[in-house]
């Protein structure tokens, strides 16, 4: 039995080892390709490990050898459709009610298949039964699928795990495998994408929360330039248009920035922040706590909030709506140049 287990820490491409466990007297006549409980799996997968690394490589490998891309949900999305082939379905309604990463994983060791979602809140739920701290991480995956001034919204998943004494960056999904030209999955395990440096991983994953580019200073994608960055909010607001086009928006110390979405949903309070970090805590305290609320100007299904510039050091223009980040544009701000009395001219 010590040699089977051993042999799940190898790391392979392409071949899922089905062994016998003996975690629990209720799974001891299964294998793990039958085991739908992801605690009796994390514990099978880590029982001979004595770090988290070691944990965190066991379930990882297992994942990526035995989980294969839903090519099925990824067809039926299209390329047109981001919010929709990337999240998994939780189509057993007499389940018990657990929390939903579990309803996800178990739904995705039955079916052995998965999109990013699938794949995250699997290795999630490994993590936490194996007493790893870990974070399902939404933002932006770029593919060879995304072209320059697309929609730059949130198509993806991936995960963090706390290891030591800090983060790390991972995608299992990437690692699993790709889609070929025939619109198959091909399992091939690519390293790029485990325990990856985050001035490498920010090269293709863009997180909504930038805290979780784990960068003091995270590099702007060229997409950013051609439309503001969107979250998964963006899409359940049923925003038809918004101005500015340019995600990128240049300005100086007095200037007027106005933001102006258009839906056809009943009209919500827009508010527009230069808070660097802004999580459902900051918009609490930005909404309930004292600040004033703003100004919003309506003109049919147009709403519209202005924001004055007054911080030279502000970087980030977030836009909240209702009580939602849905938006995040990058501010540039032109420096007041002083000349002192060495670098003055003098005209004669």
């Amino acid at each position: 039995m010590k040699g089977l287990i051993n042999i799940l820490l190898i790391l392979t491409a392409n071949i899922a080892l089905p062994q016998v466990t003996s975690v629990h007297n209720n799974y001891k006549s299964l294998t793990q390709t039958e085991i739908t409980d992801p605690q009796v799996l994390a514990e099978l997968l880590t029982a001979k490990d004595t770090t988290d690394r070691q944990k965190v490589h066991s379930l990882f490998t297992w994942v990526i050898e035995n989980i294969a891309y839903n090519t099925r949900a990824f067809n039926r999305g299209g390329y047109s459709s981001p919010k929709d082939y990337w999240l998994e379905e939780d189509d057993d309604s007499t389940a018990p009610l657990k929390p939903l990463n579990q309803r996800v994983s178990a739904i995705v060791l039955k079916r052995r298949t998965a999109v990013c979602d699938g794949y995250s809140r699997l290795f999630k739920t490994l993590c936490d039964f194996a007493g790893i701290r870990c974070e399902v991480i939404t933002g932006y995956g770029r593919t060879n699928i995304n072209r320059i001034g697309a929609q730059f919204v949130s198509n993806h998943k991936w995960n963090a795990v706390f290891i030591d004494s800090g983060w790390h960056l991972l995608d299992a999904t990437w690692a699993a495998g790709y889609i070929n030209y025939r619109n198959e999955f091909e399992q091939a395990y690519n390293s790029q994408y485990y325990l990856t440096p985050p001035d490498e991983f920010i090269l293709d994953h863009y997180p909504e929360d930038l805290r979780w580019a784990l960068l003091s200073a995270p590099p702007l994608l060229k997409e950013f330039y051609s439309t503001p960055f969107k979250t998964t909010a963006f899409n359940r607001n049923y925003i038809t248009s918004f101005q500015p086009k340019s995600g990128v928006i240049e300005a100086a110390i007095g200037d007027t920035i106005t933001i102006e979405l258009e839906s056809n949903r009943y009209k919500k309070l827009l508010w527009v922040t230069d808070i660097a970090n802004v999580d459902s805590n900051t918009i609490f305290v930005l909404q309930c706590c004292g600040v004033s609320k703003p100004v919003n100007a309506i003109n049919g299904n147009k709403i519209s909030a202005t924001y004055k510039v007054i911080n030279s050091d502000a970087e980030w223009l977030n836009i909240i709506y209702d009580d939602e980040l849905i938006m995040r544009y990058k501010l540039n701000i032109k420096k007041n140049v002083t000349l002192t009395q060495d670098t003055q001219k003098t005209s004669f």
